[in-house]
Order: structure tokens, then sequence, then C-alpha cells
């Protein structure tokens, strides 16, 4: 059984950076899409973006060219860059191994 956890949530200003950090643990096995979702108040979750086993990544329109995902296949980690925040990132992010199994967030919080 594959557990996941994050880190590397906080509070940051308007035009600040972070950086999340996904290890899954467990009984790995060959993981192929890793990537994050996240969940404002109030609103539904929605995806992020997804990194394939290949490296090929794909981003919400809303988050392109500010985030960018990574993954070590080997130590079956994945971290989101968040460059350029803002206000409308509030969320908790949830990272994810193939669309199965699911982190317990982490919150992000960006200050105008």
């Amino acid at each position: 059984q594959v557990q996941l956890v994050e880190s590397g949530g906080g509070l940051v200003q308007t035009g600040g950076s972070l950086r999340l950090s996904c290890a899954a643990s467990g009984i790995v096995v060959r993981i192929n899409d890793m990537g994050w979702y996240r969940q404002a108040p109030g609103k539904q979750r929605e995806w992020v973006t997804t990194i394939r086993r290949s490296g090929v990544t794909n981003y919400a329109d809303s988050v392109k060219g500010r985030f960018t995902i990574s993954r070590d296949n080997i130590n079956n980690m994945v971290w989101l860059q968040m460059n350029s925040l803002k206000p409308e990132d509030t969320a908790v992010y949830y990272c994810h191994v193939d669309y199965r199994t699911w982190g317990q967030g982490t919150q992000v919080t960006v200050s105008s």
C-alpha cells in the first residue's frame, strides 16, 4: 500500500515562491503519472499539473509559466515549484500517484 506525504506549504506574499514536495512510501510499484490538484475554500478540487514517468508534463492554463513539476523515479518523489504566486493560488494542494493514491494535503496561502 502506498502512502504519500506532502510538505512545503506555507504563507507567502504575492509574487513569492514556494516549493512543495511529495514522497511516496510503502509498497511502491511502477508509478506512471504523478501530479498535483488543489482545492480552494468553497470550490471544487481542480487539476493543476501532471508529470508522466517519461517526464512529459502538462499544466492548467492558470499556472502555466509559473509552476514547474518535476519527479524522481528512483526515490518516488514529486515536486512543485511555484513562482509568481497570486492570491488565487491559495488552496490546499494534494499530490497523487496514478490518480488513485492521494496525500493529506498541504496548505498554501498567498497574501495580497
